[in-house]
């Protein structure tokens, strides 16, 4: 089979491939057109998040077999499209749920002990204590939204600290020994930390908006290592300011390009700069996922995947 590689990864995939007997092209410059006008020679495609493979691209692909995205996240691809054509769709996310956890742990802990000010004033000369007191996230409830591969291993990651930890799914059955599966009243009257992890899904775009955060009993502390589209930014920064929501740790932002690429496509919105002011928001540049070992990880996730599809 011939592999049309679209983004560089973790050379173990042109390795392990090449083994298996597949002939390895790579385009990492190419636009679109010029990748839709050729796509019809392949029978793999290995992509992150370059551009949007939707169903006027699948139709040009017309010997296409499968499709490898080193990530979590599906929303680049017409999946339901390609899979009216027969063709395999495989993500990575056992690659990065570790990375996300160790990042979201990393910003909750950091936000409860002041750290981001803590280390900006003490460079600058300033030295309060008292005001960099932190609290504690023993005793505390934390609330996760979406308990698949990265909610899970979070709730595995807070198994040392003492927090009840519970969990809301649009799906059943799915709590175990780490969390305990709550209806949303219960979520939004018991939690104290929030943890999204879902899909960029219709039904999970501008979920956290207004209305949502408002139900909530206590003022709690978001973090969102999931999709920036999921928090409606400006409604997030009313709930900053008036005190409903504590803190956020963002690796992702609503204003991020799907590439993932780059921030701003357009200017900066007033929102924004309210965030990156703020003392009780911490953010990172979609890096949750995006350790050394999680680059390994991925691709060998895809690399398995494809194996046990194609390789008797």
């Amino acid at each position: 089979m011939k592999i049309l590689h679209l983004d560089t990864n973790h050379p173990l995939l042109l390795e392990q491939f090449a083994a298996l007997g597949f002939q390895n092209d790579e385009d990492y410059t190419g636009t679109k057109n010029e990748i839709a006008e050729k796509i019809h020679l392949y029978d793999g495609l290995i992509v992150r998040s370059r551009f949007q493979i939707d169903e006027a691209f699948l139709q040009k692909a017309v010997n296409l077999k499968f499709i490898g995205r080193l990530g979590a996240g599906l929303e680049n691809i017409d999946t339901h499209f390609a899979k009216s054509k027969d063709i395999f769709v495989a993500s990575a996310p056992e690659g990065n749920r570790n990375a996300v956890a160790e990042h979201a742990l990393g910003m909750l802990l950091s936000l409860f002990n002041n750290l981001n000010s803590a280390n900006r004033q003490v460079k600058s000369g300033k030295w309060d204590r008292e005001g960099n007191r932190g609290i504690e996230l023993e005793g505390k409830t934390v609330g996760i939204i979406g308990y698949g591969n990265m909610g899970k291993t979070f709730a595995k990651k807070l198994k040392g600290f003492d927090t009840e930890v519970i969990c809301y799914d649009i799906q059943g059955g799915v709590g175990d020994e780490n969390a305990r599966q709550v209806g949303i009243m219960e979520l939004q009257q018991k939690t104290d930390v929030l943890s999204l992890h879902v899909p960029e899904t219709e039904g999970t775009i501008n979920m956290i908006n207004t209305s949502f955060l408002d139900s909530f009993q206590k003022a709690i502390w978001l973090l969102n290592t999931a999709r920036g589209k999921c928090v409606v930014t400006e409604d997030l920064v009313t709930a900053l300011q008036s005190g409903k929501v504590a803190g956020a740790g963002l690796d992702v932002l609503e204003y991020e390009k799907t590439s993932f690429e780059t921030l701003f496509s357009n200017d900066m919105p007033a929102a924004f700069d309210y965030l990156i002011k703020a003392d009780n928001v911490l953010l990172s540049p979609h890096v949750a996922g995006w350790t050394v070992e999680s680059k390994e990880k991925l691709a060998q996730t895809i690399v398995d995947k494809v194996k046990a599809a194609f390789i008797s």
